[in-house]
């Protein structure tokens, strides 16, 4: 992509997406994570009902009488966005393709936490770490992300989810708010690793899919190329059998995802291609 097509992409997605964190998720964002924990602000003389536990006993043999700590909440805090850009993300039979979307939804996020001070980071995976983006503040860093999301092309197509989180596990030693963006159509088990993760950090699921996914098309014989392997193979789609194994194999895969994030104590969102996303996200931040 030239220079100048690509930050066409990226005023185009940076227009759309900071409109929405401005005025619909920063709100939402802000309430819905919390800090690390609570840091110390001042010291001030002790008033009738105040915590005694909280008395500083320097500070008040000093002045011969009672002051206290007061403290306020961390808000500081960093996010990361994990995005999965296998072969399967660039599929669509709507008006956008499943990466496009999942561009918006990572980019949306970033001006959120931009708006609360936080720091953003970015891990592009496939069944490698194909990019990883420390956290930093500041919308040029933002943008630097968005560009990354749109033009990098990655080594390989295939996707495996655990190789993702022990990364997340060995780079991010503090709590860290996590959006984990994919389809989680892998064969991988990574219930034990989002165990460990999950842990630490305060992660989500963002599972991103296309209508045309959740069941085969009864539309004859069809070559069909599988993304992720790059294999071709004819598939008789006249076939009940086929095309309810096929929507066996696919339900499989979702519910592991749900149930997975659900027994791991981390949260779930998913949302269509041709579905609002604004809706889903603003639905799952109101619930937490």
């Amino acid at each position: 992509m030239e220079t100048k097509d690509l930050l066409k992409k990226v005023r185009k997605i940076e227009i759309k997406t900071r409109r929405l964190s401005d005025h619909i998720f920063s709100g939402e964002y802000h309430t819905s994570f919390k800090g690390r924990g609570m840091t110390f602000s001042e010291v001030r003389q002790y008033q009738f009902g105040d915590d005694v536990r909280a008395i500083d006993w320097n500070v008040t043999a000093r002045y011969n009488e009672p002051y206290i700590k007061v403290f306020e909440e961390e808000r500081e805090l960093t996010m990361m966005l994990m995005v999965d850009i296998s072969g399967s993300e660039s599929f669509g039979t709507k008006n956008q393709l499943k990466s496009e979307i999942v561009t918006e939804i990572a980019a949306t996020m970033a001006f959120s936490a931009t708006q609360n001070n936080d720091k953003i980071g970015l891990i592009l995976f496939s069944d490698e770490i194909e990019l990883y983006i420390p956290p930093k503040k500041g919308k040029s860093h933002v943008l630097r992300i968005i560009r990354e999301l749109i033009e990098f092309k990655p080594k390989s197509n295939k996707t495996n989810i655990t190789n993702a989180l022990k990364f997340l596990s060995s780079v991010m030693k503090k709590k860290a708010i996590v959006f984990f963006i994919s389809d989680f159509i892998t064969d991988d088990n990574y219930e034990h690793t989002l165990k460990i993760a999950g842990k630490k950090h305060d992660i989500t699921g963002i599972r991103v899919f296309d209508i045309r996914e959740e069941k085969m098309p009864n539309i004859g014989m069809v070559n069909m190329l599988d993304a992720e392997t790059g294999e071709t193979m004819l598939v008789n789609t006249n076939s009940k059998s086929i095309r309810m194994e096929y929507e066996k194999y696919y339900r499989e895969k979702v519910t592991f995802f749900k149930e997975t994030f659900s027994k791991c104590g981390s949260g779930t969102v998913n949302t269509r291609v041709d579905e609002s996303y604004v809706t889903k996200l603003l639905t799952y931040f109101k619930s937490r």
